[in-house]
């Protein structure tokens, strides 16, 4: 059976759209143009993914993807024509599994569906045949190959690890390592995302495991 992908969008041509090529790419679409009227139906349909707009006639986008993750881990895909929701869509830390900016390509819209699709249902997020995480004894390995990582590293890692292809921004990323609310600046982060690159690399040569998106933050992703 097809993957089954809901569409919650207000602008008929955009929807349609998105509609065409989510078929032409072998999935089944539906189409909500009223956020009051998505939670029954995923309740009733249970779909596969959510294509979900913030900005909706109804509940909107961020309400609606708070309340659907009280009961379902779907994986939602938010959309946005404002850039400056993107922070905002971080900082809330909604539960949402990707995002994309309007205008967008239809085109970039199915190889998002298809990489967070794949994601959500082949990987395991605590479990890699590759990655060991090590909580009692602090410490990561790759393929059997400690990689020797700090107490700030390892928390680091972990926290990436802990939910891949979730993009965290710096501040969220400081928080999570440094719980005594010192003043760490951005760069911080970056020398030890750096730090942990270049440790995977050495253990498993040309490995990438952790990436930047540009002018947000970072996220742990097998591609």
């Amino acid at each position: 059976m097809n993957q089954h992908v809901l569409i919650v969008e207000d602008e008929k041509s955009v929807a349609e759209l998105l509609k065409d090529y989510l078929q032409a790419a072998g999935y089944e679409a539906h189409i909500i143009a009223n956020g009051d009227e998505v939670e029954p139906w995923v309740r009733s349909n249970a779909p596969d993914l959510i294509l979900l707009d913030i900005m909706l006639p109804g509940k909107d986008g961020i309400t609606l993807c708070k309340n659907i993750r009280s009961y379902s881990q779907v994986p939602i895909i938010m959309a946005t024509a404002k850039v400056d929701e993107i922070d905002r869509l971080l900082g809330l830390e909604l539960g949402a599994d990707d995002y994309i900016c309007k205008p967008f390509s239809p085109r970039e819209v199915v190889a998002r569906v298809k990489a967070v699709l794949r994601r959500t249902t082949n990987n395991n997020p605590t479990t890699c045949a590759l990655i060991t995480v090590d909580k009692q004894g602090v410490r990561v390995l790759v393929d059997d190959i400690d990689l020797a990582f700090t107490a700030v590293e390892f928390h680091l890692f972990t926290a990436l690890y802990s939910q891949p292809g979730r993009i965290f921004s710096r501040d969220q990323l400081i928080k999570k390592i440094y719980d005594d609310h010192r003043m760490v600046n951005d760069r911080t982060v970056d020398s030890h995302i750096k730090k942990l690159r270049l440790k995977i690399s050495k253990a498993k040569l040309g490995m990438d495991l952790i990436h930047s998106v540009y002018g947000i933050g970072y996220k742990y992703e097998e591609l």
